[in-house]
């Protein structure tokens, strides 16, 4: 958020509120090109030229101390001030540590949500009565509404709506129930079941969000049949959807990562011939979280081994228990009143035309929406939000079409069935909302600039890529948003990685496996933070999806997320900044999980 404050001429665009001790960028704008601009700082003056189009930013400007200070700018005779409050930069990650903190000690998400929007935007204002009432009136003013304003939030919401309708309807028409007797005559038992969703969550690549609500949605009534519980449903959905997404070779978050890449390298001269997707193809061995997430998340389920809180979630529904025994079931949970209507013919095209007419939508919509000679540069430029609504709206209509046309539901019936099963999504957006409104408070305050400055003050080359990956999920866990923590830290990496190499004598082709690895772990350390995260909206859609009460999906993933990526840190990413082959770390680590899984796990099974 910049706030403009004109006088005369020119205009400075400050941060919203200062942190002390982290370097922060201010605008001047208005002067005329090639004139000298000065920008004075509580005290401190720098100039510069102004740009073709009258502007200049002046990067890295730190300010020592808290309070209140003056920003002013001069250009020939015109000038311009402003009054900037400054805070210590602890406070700007106040806001997240808070929500986090009191989401898993009161294992309801939203009062810590809510109390973490207040604490940041009272903040911005000042923790004054006055400043607390004013905080309060724009948790919901500014950061919320700006949440549901926004065009591709939207179209997440419209998208999760009508694929919890679309599913409303083939569950109501019967054609759930036949997919899952054809998958339960193959699929007979927990372990088998529990594969059965992990091959699921690999065919569907191409989006997380797709693979989260599809799958989880598509394999909640299969789980439920063979007693695995909604965490280890939400489990599997949550630790298949973002990892295969972000390795894979064509999805949208590939396009969405080159294109961060390709930014990062146009800035370097000595890079700029590079092709971004071929740095991010020399990447994937190194992305060690992800790869190894996918593999323990099959350890899990073929050995039917569980620990933690997932052992004991897993020994409750083999006694009949599938969903967690809350204080206040979650709404989401509700929509599974929806059954197949009495006496109708249950088939399973009903339900398989209309999920392939999404996938094929999205696909379609997706290269439709691109521009570009390759599948790369269409993906770059693609819109997979609209993509996302278009297809799901698509698939509504051939579930709806299909039912009404059979004359198994009527008209009136199949909207009760969509809005059945709709309604079911509703309480996860509301959560979903708060994480991004959030989300956008802790970038207002530049939590992530603190956090870059707290932490990458000593970079020892070898050492790059795990403090990348630390760093990228540290940001992550207290933003809630892998996409968004790439996108800040990614520009950052790059060209730190590129300066640290040439310090130490390898900014060749030598050392490339340095930057190879620094990429993947930007990548996979945002996944590793958003997999840990309650305020993650792809943790949130998990449990939407798989009907699991939220904190209790994050509660009992934690501890499979904390062991994959230490095993991955400890024997993957430390390893290969010393030059150790990735191929080995890999085995090492499967290995290693393996082992703990062997030691640490015991079998669920039903009370006598």
């Amino acid at each position: 958020m910049l706030i403009p404050v004109t006088a005369n001429a020119i205009e400075i665009e400050t941060p919203a509120v200062g942190l002390a001790g982290v370097p922060l960028d201010y605008t001047v704008t208005g002067s005329t090109p090639g004139e000298a601009v000065v920008l004075t700082v509580a005290g401190a003056s720098r100039s510069a030229t102004a740009g073709d189009d009258g502007s200049v930013v002046f990067e890295d400007i730190v300010i020592a101390d808290p309070g209140l200070v003056t920003v002013s700018a001069s250009a020939g005779d015109a000038s311009a001030s402003v009054e900037l409050r400054t805070i210590p930069g602890w406070v700007s990650i106040l806001p997240a540590v808070l929500a986090i903190g009191i989401a898993l000690t009161l294992r309801n998400v939203i009062p810590a949500l809510l109390l973490g929007l207040w604490v940041g935007a009272t903040a911005l204002q000042s923790f004054t009565l006055a400043g607390v009432g004013r905080g309060l009136l724009d948790s919901f003013q500014v950061y919320v509404t700006g949440a549901i304003a926004d065009f591709d939030r939207a179209s997440i919401i419209l998208f999760t709506m009508m694929i919890g309708g679309m599913v409303g309807i083939i569950t109501r028409n019967g054609g759930m129930a036949s997919v899952v007797q054809a998958i339960v005559s193959r699929a007979r038992t927990a372990i088998g079941g529990q594969v059965a969703v992990w091959l699921m969550g690999l065919m569907i690549f191409f989006d997380d969000y797709s693979n989260t609500l599809v799958v989880g949605n598509t394999a909640r009534s299969l789980t439920d049949h063979l007693k695995v519980s909604r965490e280890k449903l939400a489990y599997i959905v949550d630790s298949t959807a973002a990892p295969v997404a972000c390795i894979a070779l064509i999805t949208t978050w590939i396009g969405y990562e080159i294109g961060l890449v390709d930014q990062a390298l146009g800035a370097i001269d000595e890079l700029s011939h590079l092709q971004a997707y071929s740095v991010f193809i020399h990447s994937i061995p190194y992305s060690f979280y992800p790869i190894l997430a996918i593999v323990f998340v099959l350890m899990i389920s073929a050995s039917g081994r569980d620990f933690g809180p997932m052992l004991t979630a897993e020994i409750r529904a083999r006694n009949g228990a599938v969903k967690p025994e809350t204080a206040e079931e979650l709404p989401a949970i509700h929509g599974d009143e929806l059954v197949p209507k009495d006496r109708i013919p249950l088939r399973a095209i009903n339900a398989f035309v209309p999920i392939i007419t999404l996938v094929v939508a999205l696909m379609v919509s997706l290269y439709m929406l691109g521009e570009g000679d390759s599948m790369i540069e269409i993906l770059e430029s693609t819109n997979p939000y609209r993509a996302m609504m278009y297809s799901s709206f698509v698939g509504v209509l051939v579930a709806a079409t299909m039912s009404i046309g059979q004359k198994i539901l009527t008209v009136h019936e199949t909207v009760d069935a969509w809005y059945g099963g709709l309604r079911a999504t509703l309480f996860g957006m509301i959560i979903l909302v708060l994480a991004w409104a959030l989300s956008d408070l802790t970038a207002t305050l530049n939590t992530a600039s603190y956090l870059v400055t707290l932490l990458a003050d000593s970079l020892p080359v070898a050492l790059i890529p795990a403090i990348v990956f630390i760093l990228a999920a540290i940001t992550a866990f207290t933003t809630g948003t892998s996409w968004g923590t790439m996108a800040i830290l990614m520009p950052l990496i790059i060209p730190l990685c590129w300066a640290v190499m040439g310090v130490n004598g390898i900014a060749d082709d030598a050392g490339m496996h340095i930057m190879y690895s620094a990429v993947a772990c930007c990548l996979g350390g945002a996944v590793w933070g958003d997999h840990c995260s309650p305020i993650s909206d792809t943790t949130v859609l998990s449990s939407v999806a798989s009907g699991c009460d939220h904190i209790e999906h994050v509660r009992t993933q934690l501890p499979y997320a904390l062991l994959v990526g230490l095993v991955g840190l400890l024997l993957g990413t430390i390893p290969g900044g010393f030059g150790v082959p990735p191929w080995i770390s890999i085995i090492a680590g499967i290995a290693v999980l393996a082992v703990a899984l062997k030691f640490l796990g015991k079998k669920a099974a039903a009370s006598a």
